[in-house]
């Protein structure tokens, strides 16, 4: 989900991460860019662990920890760590202000775009809750309100609930508690309770990303559409070497917050370089959508803390290195694929599955709003069918006749309906045929093109012709006027 900030592939890989960090029905995990199919089983974990590509990733960040560790333990790392520590000093004398001003500002934005939870991914139609997240940004001014707002976040969590299933809230969880967390314990009188406070956000920051990361293993068939539509962020590089490497860039990344001071800071900067790499090319909701990361983030790389409160021999020692990676993979691992069981059951359909019995593969559900991926398959809203964003079925058929035969079923339709004797009726009747003539062009494009650009636009024709479609013949209806049949 970023700009070509260097061809190296090693860099490259890692600046991967932000196409998943990136957010459908009650049962649905709903990222910006599409609603997933969400209750399809995960790929077995045997087809990430006999993936070559995945365990070349592996290698190399292990190196990167193994050496940075190496690198920490002379007075050359020693020597960076101070000169680190100069360099955010300001910051970090101040860096409770800016936690608590980024965490309001963040609800006021959520505030002003209303009609969501936590974070744009999650909608809701409820507006009293936006008024709850500036009531939650008003609180975070004074440490004596500071619970009441933590309560608040966790209550917006917990009230999610009732459109989201709890499995794909997991992510939201951590990240939400965390902050409710930290505001707890900075308003704590208690200063062996604060201490902890920067700590807590870490631990969150890097569960949320370890966790989300594992979607690129167990579905890697929902990046396909965002790659095919982004090409640039795979560096080049193909798309089934990109999405496991990417995988566990993001993971390891996320491991690496919760390692020694040099590692987790490292790890810190290059993730705070990666999303707001990624702010440009997605836009501004992104940006509100990663606010809460991205502080967290600044704060891990401004930290000055060298003292480590748990397990800190085993995260001082060169063997804790794979050995902490290995725990929290099967950890992470055995808890992802565990809970999509508990919470779908395990005779769901993996993503293989579906696409071998339906023929086409359907990354996520149709919707007007989410028309990415080339092949989603259309589903029913209000009884009726959607526009289906799949290439036309040609057959024998030139695309040149194709294209004739599709203006010449137009033409005849459209010089119909303008012969109606009231305009206005006229105008209706004679565009619904001339824009479902533009969707089969559209479709036939997808079946015969291969212009990126050109397939996009015909992917936005057949969306936004069918959406002006439903409104005439809405229109058409409420005045009891025959509805012509498509």
């Amino acid at each position: 989900m970023i700009p070509s900030l260097n061809r190296n592939p090693g860099l490259g890989l890692a600046l991967t991460l932000t196409g998943a960090l990136v957010p459908a029905a009650a049962a649905a995990h709903v990222k910006w860019f599409a609603p997933y199919i969400v209750d399809a089983a995960p790929a077995p974990i045997t087809r990430t662990l006999t993936d070559p590509w995945f365990w070349t990733g592996i290698v190399v960040v292990l190196a990167f920890f193994i050496a940075t560790r190496l690198v920490e333990r002379a007075a050359v790392g020693e020597a960076t760590l101070d000169a680190m520590d100069r360099a955010t000093n300001p910051l970090w004398l101040r860096l409770d202000d800016f936690v608590r001003i980024v965490v309001a500002g963040f609800f006021v934005a959520i505030f002003s775009v209303g009609g969501i939870y936590l974070t744009p991914d999650l909608k809701t139609p409820t507006e009293w809750v936006s008024w709850l997240q500036l009531l939650i940004a008003a609180g975070i001014v004074s440490r004596k309100t500071m619970p009441f707002s933590a309560a608040g976040i966790i209550f917006l969590w917990v009230l999610a609930l009732q459109d989201y299933d709890p499995f794909h809230l997991l992510d939201y969880l951590a990240l939400g508690v965390a902050v409710a967390a930290y505001l707890l314990l900075e308003s704590s009188g208690r200063e062996d309770w604060r201490k902890h406070r920067f700590e807590v956000l870490r631990w969150g920051v890097a569960i949320a990303l370890m966790w989300s990361s594992l979607e690129k293993f167990a579905y890697p068939e929902w990046f396909y559409p965002l790659v095919a539509e982004k090409p640039f962020l795979t560096f080049g590089i193909p798309r089934d070497m990109f999405i496991p490497m990417a995988g566990v860039a993001e993971f390891t990344m996320g491991f690496g917050l919760l390692a020694t001071p040099l590692v987790r800071r490292l790890s810190a900067i290059a993730l705070f370089v990666i999303f707001n790499a990624a702010v440009y090319p997605f836009g501004r909701v992104d940006l509100i959508g990663h606010a809460l990361i991205m502080a967290m983030i600044v704060v891990i790389a401004v930290d000055h803390t060298r003292e480590l409160h748990f397990w800190s021999w085993i995260r001082r020692a060169l063997i804790g290195v794979p050995i902490g990676l290995t725990g929290a993979l099967v950890i992470f691992v055995t808890a992802y694929w565990g809970l999509h069981a508990v919470f779908y059951g395990i005779e769901t359909q993996t993503m293989a599955e579906r696409h071998a019995e339906q023929g086409e593969m359907a990354t996520h559900s149709y919707s007007l709003e989410h028309p990415h991926g080339p092949q989603a398959l259309a589903t029913m809203r209000d009884g009726e069918n959607l526009a289906q964003i799949a290439p036309a079925d040609l057959g024998d058929t030139s695309v040149g006749d194709a294209y004739a035969q599709s203006m010449m079923g137009m033409h005849e339709e459209m010089m119909a309906g303008l012969e109606h004797e009231d305009p206005d009726v006229a105008f209706v009747l004679g565009m619904i045929p001339h824009h479902q003539g533009a969707i089969d062009m559209a479709r036939i494009q997808l079946a015969a093109g291969s212009d990126p650009e050109n397939m996009e636009l015909a992917r936005h024709i057949i969306t936004e012709q069918q959406q002006e479609i439903d409104a005439m013949r809405a229109w058409l209806q409420e005045r009891g006027i025959e509805i012509p049949d498509n």
